[in-house]
Order: C-alpha cells, then structure tokens, then sequence
C-alpha cells in the first residue's frame, strides 16, 4: 500500500473515532456536554424512555440545579419530569414541563400533577422552583431548572414522561410499555437511583402474576382440557372424562385467581383503563362460571334436553377459548413484555394447533371405522355417565348428537 493510501485509511480511522466519541458524547451521561460550559457533577440515565438526570445539589441551602435531558424529541411532542413525594405515581407529581408551543418556541414550565385528566396546565409547585428554562437542539429536549427542596424531598420519587401535543396542548401519554415504566428513586445528596419506587415495582410484579396466571389457565389449560374431551375418548375411556375435568377446573381455578389479580390493579389504578381488555376479562369470567354451573346442571346422556345442553356446552366453551387467546394477545399489548413471551405463546398455539390438524382426521377415521365394523366408537366399554361419542356419535348406538 502506497504513502497516499496509507494517509487516507489512517484519516478515515481518526474520523471514524472521533465520530464514535461525538455521538458518545451527544448521547451518553457522564460524556455530555452542555453549551455555555454548564456543568453537573451527578448524573444517571433513567431507566426508560431513553432519558437522563443531571444535577448538582447544594447541601447548605438544599437546593439542587437539574438538567432533565430527553433525545429523540420532536416538535409535536412534550416531555416532563418532576418527583412525587406522596408516592411512586403520576398523581401528585410536581413536574417541569416543555413542548414547542403554538409560536414555535420550546417552553418550559412548571405543572403539579393533580389528576388522570391532566392536560399538564402551568401552575406552582408545592416547593420553589427558580431558572426554569428548555432547549431542544437537534431533536434532543433539555429541561433546567433550579430546585429549593425540603428536607423529605432530598430523597424521593421522581417521574418522568413523554407525550403527543395536539393543538397546543399536550396530549395523553401511551399507557404500555416504558411510558409506564418510567417511575424511580432520587437520592440527590448520595446521587443514588433505582429504576424504581417500591409501589411501582409491586404494581409491576401484580401485573406480571396476571398476565402469567391468565395466559397458563385461560390460554394453555382450557384448550388442551377441550381437546380432552374431542380426541381422547376414543384412545383413553374413561380417563378422557377425568383429564378433562381437571384441565378445565384448573383452569377455572387459576383463571379466576388472575382475573381477581386483575380486579385488584384496576382498583389501585383508576385512572387507568383498559377497557376492551377488561371488558373481554368479564365476558370470559361470566362465560367460565356458567361452564361450571352447567356441569353441576348436566342432563344424562338419555335425557330429552342432553341435545340441547351438549350445543350449549360446546358454545359457550369454544367462544370462552377464543376470546381468551384474543385477551391474552391484548394483555401482551398492555403488558408489553420482552417477544420472547409473546413468541413462546405463540409456540403453545402453533403446537395445540398441529395436534387439532392431526387429531381431527385420525378421530373421524377411527370413528367411521369402528362404526363400519359395528363396533363401540371409544376404546372400551364405558358407562353412560362418561361417554356421549366422539365427534357426534354415542358410544353404543351410533345415534348421532353432541359430544360430552
């Protein structure tokens, strides 16, 4: 390689680098750089929504300057930050707000978080609150400000946010994913955070308990204890019947556990609401607990009305499977978890899907065979108080009706 090949591979090396470090500095906490050599001795990354926390705090009169940063900030978006000193939540939120507003300005200002319907209007803090400035340079939005703070308030919740605005005003946040992570802990005087504050974290291992419980009942259990009940008679009577009554109570049982779980956090969380999903929730409460009523209703196999029951029970139950695998997929939507959660469920389905694909033909083929040999459709001789048929057949006669 000659000199000038050599000189141009070493000056696109030192650009390369010098690039790296810019953006490390553009992005990262300790290497940022502010204009007007604004200095902070503390800083932390948040831990969500890609945000950071500058300070310096003064011990003597405690007061604290604040740099709240936030890149990736677009004209018609707002962001926040404030600390909470009644809890880990929005509510009660003494916050510094900025977006562009209708002059095209990046104002900031204060708001205190009174309610869920906040539209983030200007008014004062419960402590003082003095230089409040913002800047949004090249997409990143920056909040300054200087903190007069309490002694309580030295360690605290602090909450941060991000929004839509819409016609000058800002607009409700997205209530999944980190917009509702974005809850933690400020020590200014150690310079100590954590991702969160006890409440956020307990509400967080309630939601995921839920979203578990309701996934392994009402999406795992139920189906398999139906296709107990379609494909099973004809290899394993009378167990079949067993296996089936234990998937779906389990099922009931677990199903009704989560959904409890479900209720608690709509009740610690009123200004939230997820209304199909928790209306989908009722329907498939309702429609389980009437399952399980209609098995202590059940008409004997001979009894003029078992027609009827039997097209009820298998409505209901069908309808209660579907709407709870379209529940589950709303949950991820709310919860939303790492994929592979959602993929691993994903895997369950496509695997009790394949078994249905396999099963189905090879029930109706044994089923038509052992009829054409004028043989009992289930593998042995069971009692009528189990066995309706496979597929619409009764187990003796041939008679066509509902399965069990």
């Amino acid at each position: 390689m000659d000199r000038t090949k050599s000189a141009k591979v070493s000056l696109f090396a030192v650009w390369t680098i010098l690039l790296v470090l810019n953006v490390n500095g553009q992005s990262g906490c300790d290497t940022h750089r502010f204009a007007n050599n604004i200095a902070f001795t503390s800083c932390t990354p948040l831990s969500a929504l890609g945000s950071f926390l500058h300070w310096n705090y003064n011990g003597q009169n405690n007061t604290v300057s604040i740099a709240y940063r936030h890149p990736g900030t677009s004209s018609s978006s707002w962001i926040a930050w404030g600390l909470n000193p009644s809890g880990a939540r929005m509510v009660g939120t003494q916050a510094l707000v900025a977006f562009t507003n209708s002059s095209g300005q990046f104002q900031a200002y204060t708001s205190s978080v009174d309610d869920f319907s906040t539209q983030l209007s200007p008014g004062s803090l419960s402590f003082g609150v003095s230089l409040v400035s913002a800047t949004l340079v090249n997409g990143e939005a920056t909040i300054f400000a200087t903190l007069e703070l309490p002694a309580n308030l030295v360690m605290t919740n602090q909450v941060w946010q991000e929004g839509p605005v819409a016609n000058g005003v800002p607009q409700i946040h997205q209530t999944t994913g980190d917009n509702i992570r974005s809850i933690g802990r400020i020590d200014f005087r150690t310079g100590q955070s954590s991702a969160s504050g006890g409440g956020s974290g307990n509400r967080l291992r309630k939601r995921n308990t839920h979203g578990i419980l309701n996934a392994v009942s009402w999406g795992v259990l139920l189906p398999m204890g139906a296709m107990m009940a379609r494909y099973m008679k004809v290899f394993t009577a009378p167990t079949w019947f067993y296996l089936h009554i234990v998937f779906q109570v389990s099922g009931y049982v677990i199903g009704v556990s989560g959904w409890a779980t479900g209720i608690k956090l709509g009740n610690d969380s009123p200004g939230t609401s997820y209304s199909t999903h928790r209306n989908l929730g009722i329907a498939l409460f309702t429609s389980a607990t009437l399952q399980v009523f209609a098995l202590l209703l059940r008409p004997k196999p001979d009894h003029k009305y078992r027609f009827y029951w039997n097209v009820y029970h298998h409505t209901v139950g069908y309808a209660t499977i579907i709407l709870s695998i379209i529940n589950i997929f709303k949950g991820f939507d709310i919860l939303d978890p790492e994929d592979k959660w959602r993929w691993a469920y994903i895997g369950i389905l496509i695997f009790l899907g394949a078994c249905v694909v396999i099963l189905e033909p090879l029930t109706w083929f044994i089923v038509i065979r052992r009829k054409n040999r004028g043989g009992n459709t289930v593998a042995a001789p069971v009692s009528n108080k189990y066995s309706n048929g496979v597929n619409g057949t009764t187990s003796t006669t041939g008679q066509h009706h509902q399965d069990a």
